[in-house]
């Protein structure tokens, strides 16, 4: 598109296709809106879309991000999607057009190992053919580089605090329903995991899910997302209480794995005590403790010998299709069996077979690889948050809605915000991902920019010594 608007004709050519396409819609829409006057409405929202997108290519990604945690279902028994979903797909169908090019190099690789792994699950597709699991297919693509994309068009054109600020507002948003009615059903004695019933009905497993990787991010505050010390320091508490009282097993162990990664991985721009570990194994051994006593009960309906059942199940149903699987969703169909695989990899090997779980390994350990080899002041919440939803998905399924981008979101945000970095070349404590200062911590603006006036006054000094008469302030130089 560059290109084509560079030359005259180019620019006279897209004139011209974009006035027939407007004459066209300004006539088919006045044919309809009679008789649908809600049409209108859309085609109002889609025009002014259109107009921020051109303003900002990531307008809409930025305007999808409070959206992502929206689970509240939109689809039917074959179509399952969540509002998250349509907003992702709205999301990556403008990152696929408006993208900055050229990708890094990183982002290059997570999205050849996308490709790798919807290659391996067409063979299932192919062998188990229904309408449910090409859906899915088309899901897992934009679970994944879907979500990338659009948290690099978030991050590269310099809207990364934005992104990640507005995911951790709506998630404590969501914080403060949960604590609200937590607070109501233990004044009533009850003291049961919290399941959210307004605005709509959610899981425990999914507000915790959600309240874990937002706690992540409030720890690790890596600098260029321009977050004090106490605001995230609230946020982090609020989001622990919210996921206290999900009681999520697996939410804790995910949030677990994913603090203790930041704490010990060193970042020259981030000193992070180590002390969070130490809290981290009460948690863990609460954790262990539930799961004990509910193999004391001996009560075979419980979730602990629920899902040893289903893991027994799902080998045994695995075993009459080992190399494709049964297709993908393929509790859908009609004389299946019911139950989802609550597991990553038996759920891999149960719809797409060995080839899909390979594939799913070599897409999950490549990702990790590269995200780990980047500058840590970027890579390491990347991959805190992946490795954390690793660790939820060994005791549920992978592939659904909100959890699985979430985490690729972070990510390509990641990514977008250490290529513009690079392109201005400008350390990540320079606020090169927000377009604005961000003071390293260990001293406050006042403290810097004082020591910004002490380098000039010698710079003033050093360039009238040499008698070029010039003098320009060593922060000048700088930016």
């Amino acid at each position: 598109m560059g290109a084509l608007m560079a030359t005259r004709w180019g620019r006279r050519l897209v004139w011209l296709v974009g006035t027939l396409l407007a004459v066209g819609l300004a006539l088919g829409v006045g044919r309809i809106v009679p008789d649908q006057p809600q049409v209108a409405i859309g085609v109002v929202g889609v025009v002014l879309a259109l107009g921020l997108t051109v303003a900002d290519p990531a307008a809409i990604p930025l305007m999808a991000m409070p959206l992502l945690l929206v689970v509240k279902r939109v689809g039917t028994s074959e179509v399952d999607l969540s509002l998250s979903d349509a907003a992702l797909g709205i999301a990556t169908v403008t990152a696929l057009v408006f993208a900055p090019r050229p990708f890094s190099r990183p982002l290059r690789t997570l999205l050849w190992l996308s490709a790798l792994y919807q290659f391996a699950t067409l063979f299932t597709v192919v062998a188990n053919p229904f309408l449910a699991g090409v859906i899915e297919w088309f899901h897992a693509w934009m679970l994944v580089a879907g979500a990338l994309l659009v948290g690099w068009t978030i991050g590269r054109t310099g809207h990364a605090r934005a992104g990640l600020s507005l995911f951790l507002v709506t998630a404590l948003a969501l914080a403060a329903v949960t604590l609200a009615q937590g607070t109501l059903q233990y004044a009533q004695g009850n003291f049961g995991p919290v399941f959210v019933s307004w605005p709509y009905g959610m899981h425990k497993n999914f507000v915790g899910t959600v309240m874990g990787f937002a706690a992540a991010v409030a720890y690790a505050r890596p600098v260029w997302m321009g977050w004090r010390k106490g605001w995230a320091l609230t946020a982090f508490t609020v989001l622990i209480a919210a996921l206290a009282m999900s009681q999520s097993r697996q939410a804790l162990v995910g949030l677990a794995v994913a603090l203790v990664l930041v704490a010990l991985r060193s970042d020259a721009h981030r000193r992070r005590s180590k002390l969070i570990i130490v809290l981290v194994i009460p948690a863990l051994l609460v954790v262990a403790t539930t799961v004990r006593d509910q193999i004391a009960t001996g009560n075979i309906h419980n979730s602990i010998f629920q899902r040893v059942s289903w893991f027994q199940d799902t080998l045994g149903y695995w075993s009459a299709s080992p190399w494709f699987g049964h297709g993908l969703r393929y509790w859908y169909r009609p004389g299946e069996p019911g139950f989802q695989p609550p597991n990553a990899e038996l759920e891999l090997l149960a719809t797409a077979g060995i080839v899909g779980l390979i594939a799913f390994l070599i897409l999950v350990l490549g990702t990790l690889g590269t995200l780990w080899r980047i500058d840590p002041a970027y890579g390491t919440l990347a991959v805190a948050v992946l490795l954390s939803r690793l660790a939820q998905s060994q005791l549920d399924l992978f592939w659904i809605s909100v959890q699985t981008p979430l985490p690729f979101v972070i990510a390509g945000i990641c990514l977008g915000a250490l290529a513009l970095a690079k392109d201005r070349g400008t350390p990540p404590d320079g606020g090169v991902a927000n377009d604005r200062e961000v003071v390293p911590d260990g001293g406050d603006r006042e403290a810097a920019l004082d020591r910004e006036a002490v380098l000039d006054r010698e710079a003033m000094a050093v360039n009238g010594a040499a008698g070029d008469g010039r003098w320009m302030p060593v922060g000048w130089r700088l930016r």
